[in-house]
């Protein structure tokens, strides 16, 4: 596994991501996978949001996927994409649902990660696929709610 985390706003606690970035990519067979995490502003996201999604609002996690064939790069290597974290909306999720921004972080890191992985949840049958995962993931990690 190759990962990258950049955090531009400046908020340092997450070294618990290796072991929830670590079980999302073996639960899909994704070892090998290069990818970026990058720790944003409301500011930086609702840019990002207005750009490449057309929707000038803030949001909590925004995944563009470099891979949509399945391709493997060279040496088994897979390209997945980069994944934006909105550090205050993730903090006030946090509180809204109840639970720790361990939980909330954790919960956006694997929701990017199934993003980029070729996930979705645009119909009912996609978002129960898609969440029944990110559940299972956090679930085995002992990350609940």
């Amino acid at each position: 596994m190759m990962e990258c985390i950049t955090d531009q706003y400046g908020y340092d606690d997450y070294d618990y991501l290796e072991e929830v970035i670590e079980e999302t990519l073996s639960h899909e067979n994704a070892l090998g996978a290069l990818y970026s995490i990058v720790f944003v502003s409301e500011e930086e996201i609702q840019v990002l949001n207005r750009d490449y999604r057309n929707k000038d609002s803030v949001t909590d996690v925004i995944s563009f996927a470099f891979e949509d064939n399945g391709n493997v790069l060279p040496e088994g290597l897979r390209m997945l994409g980069d994944i934006y974290i909105c550090i205050p909306r993730m903090k006030e999720q946090a509180i809204q649902y109840g639970h720790s921004e361990k939980r909330e972080l954790s919960f956006l890191v694997v929701h990017g990660l199934l993003h980029l992985l070729g996930y979705d949840h645009m119909n009912t049958l996609e978002e129960k696929i898609m969440f029944g995962l990110q559940e299972e993931i956090l679930t085995k990690l002992g990350i609940v709610r």
